[in-house]
């Protein structure tokens, strides 16, 4: 998730935990450990390569065999200060710790994913029913945060802390059912289209949990459809796009390639641009717009040969397109209209 919602996220869990005359204290020292993790940005920052920049980020930092560690180490050293933590070994030890575990376990509710079991070679886990940035999400933590601060020790203060953990866990929940429904829809249009088994994910498309975005791998390339829980009726519509697969093929051999694949689940698009192999992560951004493009080869006789991976970035339109995603999640388009109306949602994806 994104970093402010972390700082008030720590916080609230934070002071849930700690005793009711620390509130305040814990309020702040959870956001502070709730960051944490996410400092390993600054290390790799000192890395030229951006791939390593990519797949180390949420890694060790976000391990769930070494944040007991780290947390262990953070509440040793202020026992022994005396203070807060001494004066309530047992419920600050709870706090540090269920505040540093629940960072990555956040994080693994986004497509980027997330290597909860490194250093085990476990591809990072995505379970992806949160986009990164959510404001309803992060209300409920930030109401939560800001009611407990003004509260202090008062009773109060932690009825509002049990409101805004029960708020956030159930939007949770919530989206864990959206991408449940869309799921389901999404696997019937496959279906019909002869791509059952295909790989597949699902992810809510930005600031939202109403509008869906779904993408199948298929031997050519991959399908991508949307779904609206409000506006969307009958079979789910796909539109078919190409990918170079038998340069992809071609370059498996290639450790940038490989390590791509490891980190995206193999959901990749392969493209050839300016003489170079280019490869853009399908799960963050939408079609022709990706977050994260990287050329990692170059022609090698009938094959490639590996070049310094280099992250490309070229006019991207996806901002210009947000009022018409708000407007998506209303209003169901005419193509989709016909679709549920006896059209073949395979139609769609052959076009």
């Amino acid at each position: 998730m994104d970093s402010i919602t972390h700082l008030f996220y720590g916080g609230v869990i934070a002071a849930a935990i700690a005793p009711r005359q620390h509130r305040r204290a814990a309020l702040l020292a959870g956001t502070v450990l709730n960051t944490l993790p996410d400092l390993d940005v600054l290390p790799l920052l000192l890395s030229d390569d951006p791939i390593v920049r990519m797949t180390w980020h949420r890694a060790a930092t976000h391990s769930w065999f070494v944040l007991p560690l780290v947390a262990w180490g953070i509440w040793a050293f202020f026992r022994r200060r005396g203070g807060r933590v001494a004066q309530a070994p047992t419920r600050w030890w709870w706090a540090i710790f269920a505040c540093l575990m629940a960072h990555p376990l956040l994080d693994s509710f986004t497509v980027y994913g997330t290597q909860l079991l490194w250093p085990l070679p476990v591809p990072p886990l995505m379970w992806s029913s949160l986009f990164i940035i959510d404001p309803l999400f992060t209300a409920a933590w930030l109401a939560a945060f800001v009611a407990a601060m003004v509260a202090g020790s008062r009773q109060w203060g932690g009825k509002a802390l049990a409101a805004g953990i029960v708020l956030g866990v159930g939007y949770v929940g919530w989206s864990l059912l959206a991408k449940s429904l869309v799921q389901r829809e999404a696997d019937r249009a496959l279906a019909a289209m002869g791509l059952a088994d295909a790989p597949r994910f699902s992810v809510p498309m930005p600031f939202n949990t109403l509008l869906w975005r779904v993408v199948a791998m298929t031997p050519s390339g991959f399908v991508e459809g949307e779904r609206s829980l409000v506006a969307d009726h009958g079979p789910m519509v796909f539109r078919g796009y190409p990918s170079n697969v038998q340069a992809l093929r071609q370059a498996a051999a290639i450790p940038a390639v490989q390590e791509l694949g490891w980190f995206n689940h193999g959901f990749q698009k392969a493209q050839v641009r300016d003489g170079q192999l280019v490869l853009s992560d399908l799960r963050m951004g939408a079609e022709p717009d990706y977050s994260f493009n990287f050329a990692v080869a170059e022609p090698d006789g009938d094959g490639w040969r590996a070049i310094p991976p280099q992250q490309l970035r070229w006019p991207w339109e996806a901002s210009r397109r947000l009022g018409d995603m708000w407007q998506r999640i209303w209003q169901q388009p005419a193509a989709q209209a016909a679709a549920s109306s006896g059209e073949t949602p395979a139609a769609s994806a052959s076009k």
